[in-house]
């Protein structure tokens, strides 16, 4: 017998003894990752292009010979190669990429409406993979890949690649079977957070791992809640995985362990490009799972997974102001930098002039002197601020005091508030839309009335502590308090109609700009209840006169104050997130205890404008009102 001859039946009885070995391996893979195939909980999404999550995993085969699909590249976003590609024509190319119709930075609702046309008649679909690990036998992973057209998150991209994966202490897929995995892994962005088999966090359903994929990002976690991240890692941003949920079944694809039969099986999963249009930097289409490192080295990857992932605080003796911060923050400045890519000129020309506009209103302003007592003058904005901060600094232990004593007030606020929610029945109460809406107008309304109450009350006691230093007088934050509370009916009074007006204008959503013009006149009502006497329609009157012809001015000032105030504390909550592993709920406290020091700040802006203001009436009593006499005199303090 010739040698080929020999070597031809050779190849022959191999083929014969291998392929129903492999036919008993792809058994007992598919048999196995039907049996853990996860139960997929996403936010549920209750119209079209609202809020909740629109993609599901899908079945890659739609994308294939789908006449809105390019395939283009390598390395360029306009080289087209083919229209509608096949499965097979993927097999093998590097640096090549697929284009889905829409622009990943300016989505719309093109890719929900998109996904949803090309899926139609298939089910959702996640694809099973048995894989060992050369550096760890005797150990065995089982991973469940789930692909998602958009990524609609802070990173915005076309396709998103996700995964979870179980680890057995066993060799095979047959003797997997026979045992329980030993620990479990969800992929959260650059990595992942591990359970072991039974640990509470891990929610099964007939031996089913339940996944909650975070709203937008997909990004995949053991419960609900919202997530704070502050690495690769962990995503920098917050993913929210509340419900309600609509929980998916998804149908398993097992792609077999043995490359070539997978290959044969699946042609795309030697795909080497990008499942996604080419962008920049992490706007970029995500590669396939056989680019993954988890793919060839499970075991070793699972070494690298966290124990947890961090929830943000439902609640607070201070409120979240530290973590809501931190979520808008990051939100807010990947929408910039969106933009920044999509019209670099047009958004580096606007920040240019913006802040050239704040240099040269910095630089114009006169600063000097500051001159923080004789508080009844004239002052220019920048004496105002100065004059603001250079009191502040020089009594901190008196401010502090005034600002750290609102501190009860602030916990008895927020946990009213959590109060009205609970027994006004928005948690858990079944009520109609328009019954929950007037509800929580109900709940926004007391809410604000009681934030805008605790605020004048620290205006009210600021004013009648410099005008005390003013006068000579001694004064610390209990006689401040005490001095205020003394009108206590008028401040509660212009607190609860500034605030009703406010919110009622609100609500109307076109009358926005009246609510704010309202706020800005009304300002000063805190200072004219306490050093005028005034009541409470009479004080805001007043600040309504003091304000008339130096709206802009006075808004500004005011503006400024505040925005030091509301941002310093949540500022720093957010920076000590990025720069810490401090618990969130100690953040939250920290930003609190810092907000309420820092509310004297602009309670003295404020005051200082009300002086500037008077003593320009004073001084020009030809532009009084006659409804309202020019007093030169307050009420005792």
């Amino acid at each position: 017998m010739r040698p080929a001859t020999r070597s031809v039946l050779a190849a022959l009885v191999a083929a014969l003894v291998v392929a129903p070995a492999a036919a008993a391996d792809l058994g007992d893979e598919t048999s196995l990752a039907e049996r853990y195939a996860p139960v997929v909980r996403l936010v549920e999404q209750k119209e079209e292009c609202g809020p909740g999550e629109p993609y599901e995993p899908i079945d890659v085969d739609a994308l294939f010979d789908e006449p809105t699909v390019a395939l283009r590249g390598p390395w360029n976003a306009f080289d087209l190669v083919k229209i509608g590609p096949t499965a097979r024509d993927l097999a093998g190319l590097y640096e090549y990429h697929l284009d889905f119709p829409g622009n990943a930075l300016d989505p719309g609702c093109s890719y929900e409406r998109w996904g949803r046309r090309i899926t139609e008649g298939t089910a959702p679909t996640v694809y099973g993979h048995v894989a060992t690990d050369p550096k760890h036998p005797g150990k065995l992973a089982l991973q469940y890949w789930l692909f998602y057209v958009y990524n609609d998150w802070n990173n915005l991209h076309e396709g998103d690649w996700e995964m979870v994966q179980l680890v057995f202490d066993a060799p095979d897929a047959r003797a997997a079977l026979s045992s329980k995995p030993v620990s479990i892994g969800y992929s959260q962005h650059e990595g992942a957070e591990r359970a072991d088999w039974g640990d509470d966090k891990l929610e099964l359903v007939d031996e089913r791992p339940v996944v909650y994929p975070a709203a937008g990002s997909h990004a995949n976690f053991y419960e609900q809640a919202l997530f704070v991240g502050s690495s690769g890692d962990e995503g920098v941003g917050c993913d929210d995985t509340r419900g309600p949920h609509v929980d998916l079944n998804p149908v398993v694809r097992t792609i077999p362990s043995e490359t070539s039969v997978a290959q044969t099986a699946f042609p795309w999963i030697g795909f080497e490009g990008r499942w996604g249009e080419l962008q920049d930097a992490f706007f970029n289409g995500p590669t396939g799972p056989n680019l993954k490192d988890q793919w060839a080295e499970p075991i070793t990857w699972s070494e690298t997974w966290r124990e947890r992932s961090f929830a943000v605080p439902t609640g607070g003796i201070l409120g979240t102001e530290a973590t809501d911060f931190f979520c808008s923050a990051v939100a807010k400045g990947s929408t910039g930098l969106i933009r920044l890519v999509r019209d670099p000129v047009t958004t580096i020309i606007a920040l240019a002039t913006l802040l050239a506009l704040v240099l040269f209103a910095a630089a114009k302003a006169t600063w000097r002197p500051t001159a923080p007592l004789r508080v009844a003058r004239r002052r220019t904005w920048g004496q105002i601020l100065s004059a603001a901060g250079r009191m502040y600094v020089g009594r901190a232990p008196l401010f502090l005091g005034i600002g750290l004593l609102l501190l009860p007030v602030t916990a008895v606020t927020t946990v009213l508030q959590a109060l009205l929610i609970g027994g006004l029945g928005l948690v858990g109460l079944d009520v109609d839309g328009e019954s929950a809406g007037a509800l929580a107008l109900v709940v926004v309304l007391i809410g604000t009335t009681l934030t805008l109450f605790a605020f004048a009350f620290v205006q009210a006691a600021t004013s009648c502590a410099v005008h005390r230093i003013d006068e000579g007088r001694p004064v610390d934050p209990v006689r401040a308090y005490r001095a205020a509370f003394e009108q206590i009916r008028p401040l509660l009074g212009a607190s609860a109609l500034a605030s009703g007006v406010w919110l009622a204008l609100t609500a109307t959503g076109f009358l926005f700009p009246v609510a704010i013009w309202l706020a800005v006149r009304w300002a000063l009502f805190a200072q004219a209840v306490e050093l005028e006497g005034r009541t409470a329609v009479g004080a805001l009157s007043r600040s309504a006169q003091l304000v008339r012809g130096r709206w802009f001015h006075v808004a500004s000032l005011v503006g400024v104050g505040s925005v030091v105030t509301i941002v310093a504390g949540p500022l720093l909550g957010a920076v000590l997130i990025l720069a810490t592993s401090l618990p969130l709920a100690l953040l939250n406290l920290v930003a609190g205890v810092i907000y309420a020091a820092a509310m004297p700040f602009v309670a003295l802006t404020t005051t200082y404008v009300y002086f500037d203001a008077r003593t320009r009436h004073e001084l020009e009593p030809e532009e009084e009102s006659d409804e309202l006499p020019a007093e030169l005199g307050t009420a005792p303090a």
